[in-house]
């Protein structure tokens, strides 16, 4: 809505008080041009106009200003209908109060005015006129007090309205400008975890490969002047770590390619890694498929990750050359990768805090699951994750 329109009723309400005052003075020049009246008539209508036009800004200055502005104008209007002769006309100013009076004043309250004016101008009408005729003209200048006062409340209802809607427009803005910036600093804490994984596992797991190649290289650089003949066995290990971690990077660069997942999808995604992690490593891993049940994208990389990360431990740590990976997407939906390696004490790793485990539970803790390890020292691992089941809502 542009501001013409807006201005629109406003602009009505003024128009049709002017046309009242001055349809009044040419009225009161013609009825009392010639009675002494007429001075005091036009006097009483200057100092009403006076007060209707100074109003508003006195009101915007002082908050108890029209209450005292209606009662002296409505005693002005009081005084001009009990001027002797036709002084009937004088009644349709109230129009224009009853319209300030539903403007301004509590709609009940304004209502309770237009009576009792109704009331008072009967009362003075009947004086001029007699009480049959008081009745005709209280009932039509009542009319018109109605029908102004409920204009200019319809006015103030739609400006409360458009202010209404303003003030939510507003609020919605603020609560979009929160959400937006909410949003940002979660896109910034996800990146900042995410590298955080990242540089956890790269420490856990290729940098540790890494310093084992520095020392067999070291080892082997010292036995080639004291006993050549070993160093055939240092180059194999050494040979042996340059595979690991070939393999380790090959898994931690595949976890920041989630789209991949999103193209092919879990199951032909793990297939395909397992096929990279028996090429490069030598380790037989099975993977067994039960259900069809759909997953979500998030789920299907976290479980992906999961799955990584574990034959990534197993690799290093299992000193085994078959593992398995069971996916059961059936109601309840889990996933479980294990081998029967070395095993270890999972309360000791805890403690110790690798960096596969952890990031392993924060990956099921980001799409709700539930992760369990299941392992002992010589009867090998187990990594099992299970979706958690929905709970019901108490009716």
């Amino acid at each position: 809505m542009d501001r013409s329109t807006k201005r629109l009723p406003q602009r009505i309400y003024y128009l049709a008080a002017a046309l009242y005052y001055i349809a009044v003075l040419l009225r009161t020049i013609l009825v009392y041009r010639d009675s002494p009246e007429l001075g005091q008539a036009l006097v009483l209508l200057l100092a009403g106009l006076a007060l209707f036009i100074s109003e508003p800004a006195i009101s915007r200055r002082w908050s108890s200003y029209f209450p005292i502005y209606l009662l002296v104008q409505t005693s002005l209007v009081f005084v001009l209908l009990a001027t002797p002769g036709s002084s009937d006309f004088f009644a349709i100013l109230l129009g224009i109060l009853s319209m300030q009076a539903m403007l301004n004043l509590n709609p009940k309250l304004g209502a309770v005015w237009i009576g009792a004016c109704a009331l008072i101008m009967g009362l003075l009408i009947a004086r001029n006129y007699g009480a049959s005729q008081a009745v005709a003209f209280s009932l039509i200048f009542t009319a018109v007090n109605v029908f102004q006062g409920s204009f200019a409340l319809i006015i103030r209802r739609k400006q409360a309205a458009q202010d209404q809607k303003l003030e939510l427009a507003r609020e919605l803005q603020a609560a979009n400008r929160q959400l937006h910036e909410y949003s940002t600093r979660l896109e910034h804490l996800a990146i900042a975890r995410e590298r955080n994984r990242f540089a956890r596992e790269l420490h856990d797991s290729v940098t540790q490969t890494v310093f084992g190649m520095t020392l067999t290289t070291q080892s082997a650089l010292l036995l080639f002047e004291r006993d050549p003949m070993r160093v055939r066995d240092q180059l194999e290990r050494l040979s042996q770590l340059v595979r690991s971690a070939l393999a380790e990077m090959q898994a931690l660069i595949s976890t920041l390619k989630p789209e991949g997942t999103t193209m092919l999808g879990l199951i032909p995604a793990l297939r395909r890694h397992l096929a990279d992690i028996r090429i490069a490593e030598n380790l037989s891993v099975s993977l067994l498929v039960e259900g069809e049940h759909s997953l979500t994208i998030a789920e299907e990389q976290a479980l992906l990750g999961i799955a990584q990360e574990a034959l990534n431990n197993i690799l290093k740590h299992a000193q085994t050359g078959q593992a398995e990976v069971r996916l059961h997407l059936a109601e309840p939906c889990w996933m479980e990768v294990a081998d029967q390696g070395l095993g270890f004490d999972l309360q000791q790793a805890r403690d110790s805090g690798k960096m596969g485990l952890i990031s392993m539970q924060e990956r099921a803790g980001e799409i709700g699951w539930d992760l369990q390890v299941i392992t002992s020292p010589g009867a090998g691992t187990c990594i099992r994750v299970e979706k958690a089941p929905v709970k019901e809502e108490q009716i």
